[in-house]
This record gives C-alpha cells, sequence and structure tokens, in this order.
C-alpha cells in the first residue's frame, strides 16, 4: 500500500477517535493527550514509574485529565482538592472499585477488595462488624499486637546481632495478627508452612508492581494468550486459595454456633443463617477470597511499609536517635509500649506519618469506578468510567509540607513540637473505599516500630549515606530495595 494511503488513513483514524471523545452522549470528558487507536496513551506513559508520568501530565492538563490506558478512557484527578472532592464530597458516585484485570481475574469478583455492588456492601459490612465484634479498636487487639511485638523482638534477638534481611520476620508479625484474628491462632516463625504461605504474598505484590502487569491491566487479551509473570499471580492466588479453604473445612468440623471463635467461624454462622436466601453473598469462595483479602491487606501493605521504615531509620540515624530518646523518657526499657504512649510521643507518632508519607505506598490508589453519570466539575463522566486518584499529588504536595521530597518528621509537628494533624494524609485512601483495616494498621506500625527501637539499636553495613531508599519498583505499590542489618540488643 503506497505510504501516501497509509498516512491519511492513519490521520483520519486519529481526528475520528478525537471527534469521538467529544461526543456528547458519551459525556464531556476532561481534557487530555490524544490516543493512538487500540494503544490510547500508553507509549507516553512510563509504566517503571507511572506517577511520575502523571505529574508530567497534570502540569499541562490541570488536576483532572483523561487518559486512554488502552482503548478505554481513565479520567485522573491530581491534588487534594480534587481527590478530595471525589473521594469524599462525592463519596457514592465514586464508591465502585474500578478494574485491575490481573488481580480481578483471580479474584473472580468476590472478597473486599475488587467486588462491587450488593456483594461489597453485605461483605464490608460484615466485615466491619464483625472485626469490631472481635475486638478491633479496643484493649483485646492492642494486647494481640504488643503479644506479637514481643515474639518479634525474640525473634530479632536470634539474629545474634549477625547481618540479616528483615524482611520475613517484619511479614510475620502483622500476618500472625491476622491469624489470630481469622484463625484464632498464630505461627511460630519457623512454621515452613507459614513462611511458604508469606512467600507467596510477597512474590505477589512484587509481581503486582512490575511493568509488565502494568502491561497487562491495561491490555487484558494479554493474560489469556501471553506467557510472563502474570501467569506466577495466579499459581499463587491459587495456592493460597487452597489453603484457606482446607482451613475453612476445619472450622465447619468444630464450629460451635453458641461459641465463636475468630473471623470464619461468625462468618459461617452468618451463612447458615442466609442458607434460605438464593442471593445470598455468604458463599464459601466468598469467604476464602475475603479472608485471603484480609491477610494481603493486613500483611503486605503493614510489613512493606514497616520495611521501608527501618531503612529510612538507616539512612537517617539523627532520627532515629530522636525516637530512641523520646522512647526512654516516655516508656523506658522495661515496659511495653502501648497506644496511650502515642499521645507522649508526638516525635515518634511524627515518624511514623512521614514514614507513610514519604514512601507513597501505593501512588495511584486502586482504580475506582463511578456509579452513575456524574456531573463533576465541568465535565460529564459517563457511568462505568475507571478513575485514578493519584495519592502521590496529595502525599507530596508542597502547599502543605514544605519539602515534600524529603523525609523529614518535622512535617507532621508544629513550631511548639506538638503533632500536627494533616487532612492531606492520605495513605489508607479516603471515603466509602477507604482501608477497612486503617485502625489497626496504624496501632501495628506504632507498636511494632516502637518495641523494636526500644529493643535495639540498628546497625547498617554501609554507611548511611549511602544507602539507597530509592523504591525498586513503582506500579501498584513502591517497594524499598533488599537490604541487611544488624540488630544490636541493648
Amino acid at each position: 500500500m503506497d505510504l501516501t494511503i497509509v498516512l491519511v488513513l492513519g490521520l483520519s483514524c486519529l481526528l475520528l477517535l478525537s471527534l469521538w471523545r467529544q461526543n456528547p452522549g458519551r459525556g464531556t470528558l476532561p481534557p487530555g493527550p490524544i490516543p493512538l487507536p487500540i494503544i490510547g496513551n500508553f507509549l507516553q506513559i512510563d509504566v517503571k514509574d507511572i506517577r511520575q508520568s502523571l505529574t508530567n501530565f497534570s502540569k499541562f492538563y490541570g488536576p483532572v485529565f483523561t487518559l486512554y490506558l488502552g482503548p478505554r478512557p481513565t479520567v485522573v484527578l491530581y491534588g487534594y482538592e480534587a481527590v478530595k472532592e471525589a473521594l469524599i464530597d462525592h463519596a457514592e458516585d465514586f464508591a465502585a472499585r474500578g478494574s485491575l484485570p490481573v488481580a480481578s481475574k483471580a479474584r473472580k469478583g468476590f472478597g473486599i477488595i475488587f467486588s462491587n455492588g450488593n456483594r461489597w456492601k453485605e461483605t464490608r459490612r460484615f466485615t466491619l462488624m464483625t472485626l469490631r465484634n472481635l475486638g478491633m479498636g479496643k484493649r483485646n487487639i492492642e494486647d494481640r499486637v504488643q503479644e506479637e511485638a514481643q515474639c518479634l523482638v525474640e525473634e530479632l534477638r536470634k539474629t545474634n546481632g549477625l547481618p540479616c534481611d528483615p524482611t520475613y520476620i517484619l511479614s510475620c508479625a502483622p500476618c500472625n495478627v491476622i491469624c489470630s484474628i481469622v484463625f484464632q491462632n498464630r505461627f511460630d516463625y519457623n512454621d515452613q508452612e507459614f513462611l511458604h504461605l508469606m512467600e507467596k504474598f510477597n512474590d505477589n505484590i512484587r509481581i503486582l508492581s512490575s511493568p509488565w502487569i502494568q502491561v497487562c491491566n491495561n491490555f487484558p487479551v494479554l493474560i489469556d494468550y501471553c506467557p510472563g509473570s502474570h501467569k506466577r499471580v495466579l499459581k499463587n492466588m491459587d495456592y493460597t486459595i487452597n489453603y484457606l479453604m482446607k482451613k475453612i473445612k476445619e472450622h465447619q468440623e468444630s464450629l460451635d454456633v453458641t461459641n465463636p471463635r475468630d473471623f470464619v467461624d461468625y462468618y459461617l454462622i452468618k451463612r447458615s443463617q442466609e442458607n434460605h436466601t438464593q442471593s445470598s453473598e455468604f458463599t464459601l469462595e466468598n469467604l476464602a477470597i475475603t479472608v485471603n483479602d484480609l491477610f494481603v491487606a493486613g500483611t503486605e501493605t503493614t510489613s512493606t511499609t514497616l520495611r521501608y521504615a527501618l531503612l529510612l531509620l538507616l539512612k537517617y540515624p539523627h532520627v532515629t536517635a530522636k525516637v530512641q530518646e523520646e522512647i526512654d523518657q516516655v516508656i523506658g526499657r522495661h515496659r511495653r509500649p502501648c497506644m496511650q504512649d502515642r499521645s507522649s510521643m508526638p516525635y515518634t507518632d511524627a515518624m511514623v506519618h512521614e514514614v507513610q508519607r514519604y514512601i507513597d505506598l501505593i501512588p495511584t490508589n486502586l482504580p475506582h469506578e463511578v456509579t452513575s453519570d456524574v456531573k463533576f466539575r465541568n465535565y460529564l463522566i459517563p457511568k462505568g468510567t475507571t478513575v485514578l486518584t493519584s495519592l502521590s499529588s496529595v502525599l507530596k504536595d508542597s502547599k502543605e509540607f514544605s519539602d515534600p521530597e524529603k523525609f523529614d518528621p518535622v512535617h507532621f509537628l508544629d513550631e511548639k513540637g506538638n503533632f500536627k494533624k494533616s487532612d492531606y494524609f492520605m495513605p489508607f485512601s479516603a471515603g466509602k473505599r477507604i482501608c477497612a483495616g486503617e485502625g489497626l494498621a496504624r496501632m501495628e506500625l506504632f507498636l511494632f516500630l516502637t518495641t523494636i527501637l526500644q529493643n535495639f539499636n540498628m546497625k547498617p553495613l554501609v554507611d548511611p549515606k549511602d544507602i539507597d531508599i530509592t523504591p525498586v519498583t513503582s506500579g501498584l505499590a513502591s517497594l524499598p530495595p533488599t537490604y541487611q542489618l544488624c540488630f544490636i540488643p541493648f
């Protein structure tokens, strides 16, 4: 075919697509770069650093813009005002979960993270109510976290001050807290089945944050027909679901409806009560995937934050010294830290907040979807449109944080050294889809970190100035580089 004809056809396609985007029947979408047919704007995005790509687009198109990540439009919200307006002020309109095809395929629309509609409402309502019944936000959950913090300390003592990679030890601690809620028991840190489960969770978060998965999520046809690491995500998920189904079966055989022991028991009782309802969402498959979601949300996010926190404390020993000085003054060396201490430890509280702000764990949040045609600012976003909310743009806003690219707990302290709250602190998202385990995660981060620093000096293997704190991936999650350190007991 003559080159001129090819060029004319190509330009005609682009023109038609541009006109189609402005079709009033589809809604008036926000502005954005002109997409190519089929692949959209994908070639204009750095899949290794999506958050920087969004920053670059926002500079040209403003805080609300449209990208075609493949053939379908995605509306991007950038900056505190736009994100708050959508997730909080118009919470119901933006409450649906958008598709993340690799993760969604593994969960089949079940669970609490990637479900929608009545299933999501019923599952989330039941989960929050049951977690409260099991002591979430109460003293007995704090007792569990404190006990696990002591187990963590004992495990770290076994390293005998020798270099170690803290990845799996720091994964086991929050996972055991979830285990105690879901299964009423914890595992030994050397239990091989337990470690294998940790390995599957860790592997999946690493793969889901890789550039290849960003490609698969935007071109889902690749998931079924191309080889790649996405296949391992599905295989790992199958392993964990089979493991959880085995645990659920054990609970069924020993269930006492008059004396529920844990989350699984409460769910099985609810399921038996709903048996007469054909449309009941309380199925065993939904239970297994909901429990899996509790493990993923309650283990990987917290353990990754802990791992990144220790790396930052190695990099900035003056911060570590100030935290340990506050621990000595408020708690001492022999009493277990408790949540009541936090109000008397503003610098430590600020350090924990700053870790979460700085590492920007889930940069673009999980995708949302509008539940109906939504008038947002001067645009009409059609029902079913995917919406990305840039949490990076909120956590790294220079109007709120004086030097957002610098790790500095002072960002959360006032001029008198008192802890200063910020509406821009959104590491757990906001609105209807805010993380259900936010309270538990905050408790674990404070108690685990203060207990570690109460008992150990942390020694890096290289000079602090040579420690690299750049995330190794920044797709779904920002993951710290692997490192080793020595835990030197006091």
